[in-house]
Parts: C-alpha cells; structure tokens; sequence
C-alpha cells in the first residue's frame, strides 16, 4: 500500500460564515482537498495567503474591504504559485473577463450545484503537472482545459468521457473497466475504450492484476490517486 498523497491545501475568502460553512464543507467532502483557512475579508485573505501559502483559492469578488479579483491579481504579479477558482454572485461580463485575465481556474456563480464544485476542483486536479517529463499533444490540451471534442476518436462522447472521468474522481481505488461501466451506465467494453483514451492522454493511470482463472485484470485510476 503506498503512503496516502498530502491533500491538496485550500484557502477559502467568502465573507458570509453561513455561505464559507456550506463551502468548505462541500470542498471537504472531496477526497484530496483540505480547506486550511477562511477568511472573511481581503485583509485577512492577503494575510493569510502570505503566512500559509496555499497551493488553491476560492475567492468572493464582493468583499467588504475590496475586490477579490484585486487580491488574486496582486498575488499573480508577486509570483505566487496558486490556481484560484472564483466562488461569486458576480455574474457580470467585466468580473467574468477580469477573472479570467487574471488567471482564475475557474468562475462558479452562486448559487451553484454541488457538482458543478465537484467538476472545478477535478480541474484543478487535472491541472496539475503529470509525472512523464514531457507532454504528448493529448495530455497538454487536457492539461491546458480543451474540452477535446474536437479530437476525440470516432464513438467517443464527451459529456460521457466526463461522466467516466467523475466516476474514477469519486473514488479513492484502482477500478476495472467493468465498475466504471456500471456506475456510468456503459458496458465493459464501451468502459474500457474511454479509459485507453484516457491513458492515452496522460489523464489516468493503470495497473494490471494477475490471478484467478482468465487472463490479467486491467485497472485504472487519476493520476495523483491513492491505491488501496
């Protein structure tokens, strides 16, 4: 059994407590995620980035002291090294493109589905660096956030190519292609040919299992997972 990966440390700036209570319990309720602060203001925001150094915001653009886009901004130009999503009623299309010119992750506006944080924070996690040295074109524009439909093999769907991935993002084991069939609703051989793509693109990780009668087991999991 290998050591458990140390979960990924967040920082959450939301100025309602009944609204960062919610939303660190949803960030928690994550596997790989640990929300380290909370901050009420940008003060306290600025403050405790700098002392905790957080590899994950999620920020409020309304605060009362100032603007969350301005925190994130300042902190790209110091060279923090942060991903941020942006957690906001702000729905407006100059926050939107202020956001998103500064860097942020990912913009989710309240209220939002669980799952739609469910699908930010697998960003995120996809964002991070895979262990090959080197990109093949698959892997980087995964990397880089492209959808891929355009360059998806013929048969291949991309809500379903989602769909599997969420399936193994939900769990914290190796599985085969049967079980993320049946929680995705695909028969094993239609499992099975998401998955290839997926490693393929550097997305996931295998592992084959030998015994029982038949031939070896194909397993698979995201990159980052803790087997067990």
């Amino acid at each position: 059994m290998s050591a458990p990966e140390r979960p990924v440390r967040a920082l959450l700036i939301e100025d309602d407590p009944w609204v960062a209570k919610v939303n660190r319990a949803l960030v928690e309720a994550e596997p790989g995620f640990e929300v380290i602060a909370v901050a009420g203001t940008l003060r306290e925001g600025r403050e405790l980035t700098r002392a905790l150094d957080p590899e994950l915001l999620l920020v409020d653009v309304y605060l009362p002291d100032g603007s969350g886009l301005d925190l994130v901004r300042r902190f790209r130009e110091e060279g923090r090294a942060f991903d941020a999503i942006l957690i906001t009623a702000a729905s407006d299309l100059d926050s939107v493109r202020r956001a998103l010119r500064s860097g942020a992750l990912d913009y989710l506006i309240k209220p939002f589905e669980r799952a739609r944080l469910h699908e930010a924070l697998c960003r995120y996690r996809s964002r991070v660096c895979p262990v090959e040295p080197r990109f093949t074109q698959e892997c980087l524009d995964h990397f880089l956030g492209h959808s891929g439909e355009g360059i998806l093999p013929k048969g291949l769907d991309p809500r379903t190519l989602a769909q599997v991935r969420e399936a193994l993002a939900a769990s914290d084991c190796f599985l085969s292609a049967e079980e993320v069939g049946a929680r995705v609703g695909l028969s094993r051989v239609s499992a099975w040919r998401y998955l290839e793509y997926l490693g393929g693109s550097g997305t996931i990780e295998s592992e084959t299992v030998h015994g029982g009668v038949g031939r070896p087991a194909k397993r698979y999991r995201l990159r980052g997972g803790t087997p067990v």
